[in-house]
């Protein structure tokens, strides 16, 4: 029996979650019938019909596209014109997009879509549900997109498995479309005028992506803040730094609510003992609220960012059927979405940077306050020639680096191009993939310095002494990667760590 909720598309609005659920197969689609909401959106596409019909012309539908909406197309080239759209736009390179980020895609222009002004059938609509329920997902490479005219290229291979070409993966497996249609009793759907530029012409690469961001991001701001906590018992901090009387006076919300789940973490309260000989700890443990914070504070503006570019119709021309009205504009330019990465990007990084400093002094005798060099666990009599996580502070440094250097923001980068009609793009499929390599590279940093936390606690010995969150955190760990003691490869925990943390396997705070 499938349990799993329902997400209909039925026009209203969706949230991040709701497009991650479906990305991550937690919640099955569903595509609303009602009859009103049907003929609302058949209503676009007739009235499309009507124009050509009374007036012969339409935008991307008797026009060619961009700079070349001079060039008339006769009437008995229309009905071909949809297929020369993405044909030509099949050049995608690099990597192909994973099976997540593929379904976030499909998820997230499906919900534009069905917002009901983009000149499609309903009819659509079901087709992009059927790749949906039937986890039929397009191989869409993931370079090629300016993110204006929207993402025209990655889109476009959406648009040719629904007419039954290209390739896909189904099953596991990387198949032609038209033989998983053919297998499945599924028809190729024949794009009428408007219907492939609908696909195309809009954010949904971007906007798909920046909805899996942003929640590994809000993991990662916990993960951070348990690991901070870890490292301040580890290396004997001063919990005082994260006093509740202390943050009242600088009243950033986010900040204070990293400050409190340290402070829980950590059992500091008005009447606990002090243990605060060490007036001030180094800035990686004393500004670890104002460091995660930014990140904490910046994700409910990013929410709004993201969200409304998801909510939105953002193809070119917008089809008001009921008013009966062809709109030209530019909603198809992802720039919200291109600077909520380029912000998101630069504040997870800075947790990466965060960490990799709390694993130098974790490793460094002169810094650790007494915990042997490189946390090796090794006997005396095996020391020499053990080295403790040496390495994986190397490795730790590297992947921060890496992460730092991706910062640069893409959306600067705009180019102008396709004769100039596109003189000022986006970039916000640029931006969003930077962002998501970031989160890779911090979230593998993460899983590093968490395991060196949680030896540098067991070294200091005294695991019973600390909080149950903590106790519970270094139990988790230690199901799966044991206490080190003699040098071995880390590599196959350090990847099981990390899909763990990817899947958010295990809560942090409430």
């Amino acid at each position: 029996m499938n349990n799993k909720p329902t997400i209909c598309f039925n026009g209203q609005p969706l949230t991040i979650e709701d497009i991650c659920q479906i990305a991550s197969q937690r919640a099955q689609v569903g595509l609303c019938t009602q009859a009103d909401f049907i003929t609302r959106i058949d209503k676009g596409a007739l009235f499309i019909d009507t124009l050509l019909k009374e007036q012969g012309f339409v935008y991307g539908v008797t026009t060619g596209f961009g700079d070349s909406c001079t060039v008339s197309v006769p009437l008995h080239l229309v009905e071909q014109l949809p297929r020369n759209l993405y044909t030509f736009h099949g050049c995608g390179l690099g990597d192909y997009f994973d099976a997540q980020q593929t379904r976030a895609i499909l998820a997230v222009r499906l919900t534009s879509l069905a917002r009901g002004f983009s000149g499609v059938r309903y009819k659509l609509l079901q087709h992009l549900t059927t790749l949906l329920t039937q986890d039929i997902l397009p191989l869409i490479p993931q370079e090629g997109s300016v993110g204006a005219s929207g993402d025209l290229t990655p889109l476009s291979y959406l648009a040719a498995v629904l007419a039954g070409e290209r390739d896909v993966i189904y099953q596991g497996e990387r198949q032609a479309t038209q033989a998983v249609f053919s297998k499945l009793n599924i028809e190729a759907l024949t794009l009428k005028p408007k219907e492939g530029l609908a696909i195309m012409n809009g954010t949904a690469a971007m906007t798909g992506l920046a909805c899996l961001a942003y929640q590994r991001a809000a993991y990662l701001s916990q993960l951070t803040t348990r690991i901070t906590s870890l490292a301040s018992v580890a290396l004997n901090g001063n919990a005082y730094h994260f006093d509740e009387k202390l943050f009242s006076v600088k009243p950033h919300p986010g900040q204070n609510r990293i400050a409190e789940r340290i402070r829980s973490d950590l059992q500091v309260t008005e009447t606990a003992p002090r243990n605060d000989t060490r007036l001030q700890d180094r800035y990686s443990l004393r500004c670890a609220p104002h460091i995660i914070g930014v990140l904490e504070d910046a994700l409910p503006w990013l929410r709004q960012f993201i969200e409304n570019e998801l909510n939105s119709a953002n193809d070119n021309p917008i089809i008001d059927a009921e008013g009966e009205h062809v709109l030209h504009g530019g909603h198809f330019y992802g720039g919200h979405i291109a600077f909520a990465m380029d912000s998101l990007k630069t504040a997870v990084a800075n947790l990466a940077d965060l960490l990799d400093r709390q694993m130098a002094q974790l490793m460094d005798s002169k810094f650790n306050h007494g915990l042997p060099a490189n946390l090796s666990g090794a006997s005396s009599e095996q020391a020499m020639i053990n080295h403790g996580f040496k390495a994986v502070q190397i490795a730790v440094s590297a992947w921060t680096a890496e992460a730092l250097k991706l910062t640069l923001p893409a959306s600067v980068f705009s180019r102008s191009t396709e004769c100039h009609n596109q003189d000022k793009v986006s970039m916000g499929t640029i931006a969003a993939r930077d962002c998501l390599r970031i989160l890779e590279l911090t979230e593998q940093v993460g899983a590093a310095v968490l395991f060196a936390a949680v030896q540098g606690v067991e070294l200091r010995g005294n695991v019973a002494a600390v909080s149950p969150a903590l106790q519970q955190t270094i139990k988790f760990v230690r199901s799966f990667s044991t206490f080190l003691n003699t040098d071995r490869a880390l590599e196959q925990e350090l990847r099981q760590c990390l899909a763990l943390i990817r899947t958010q396997h295990w809560p942090l705070y409430d």
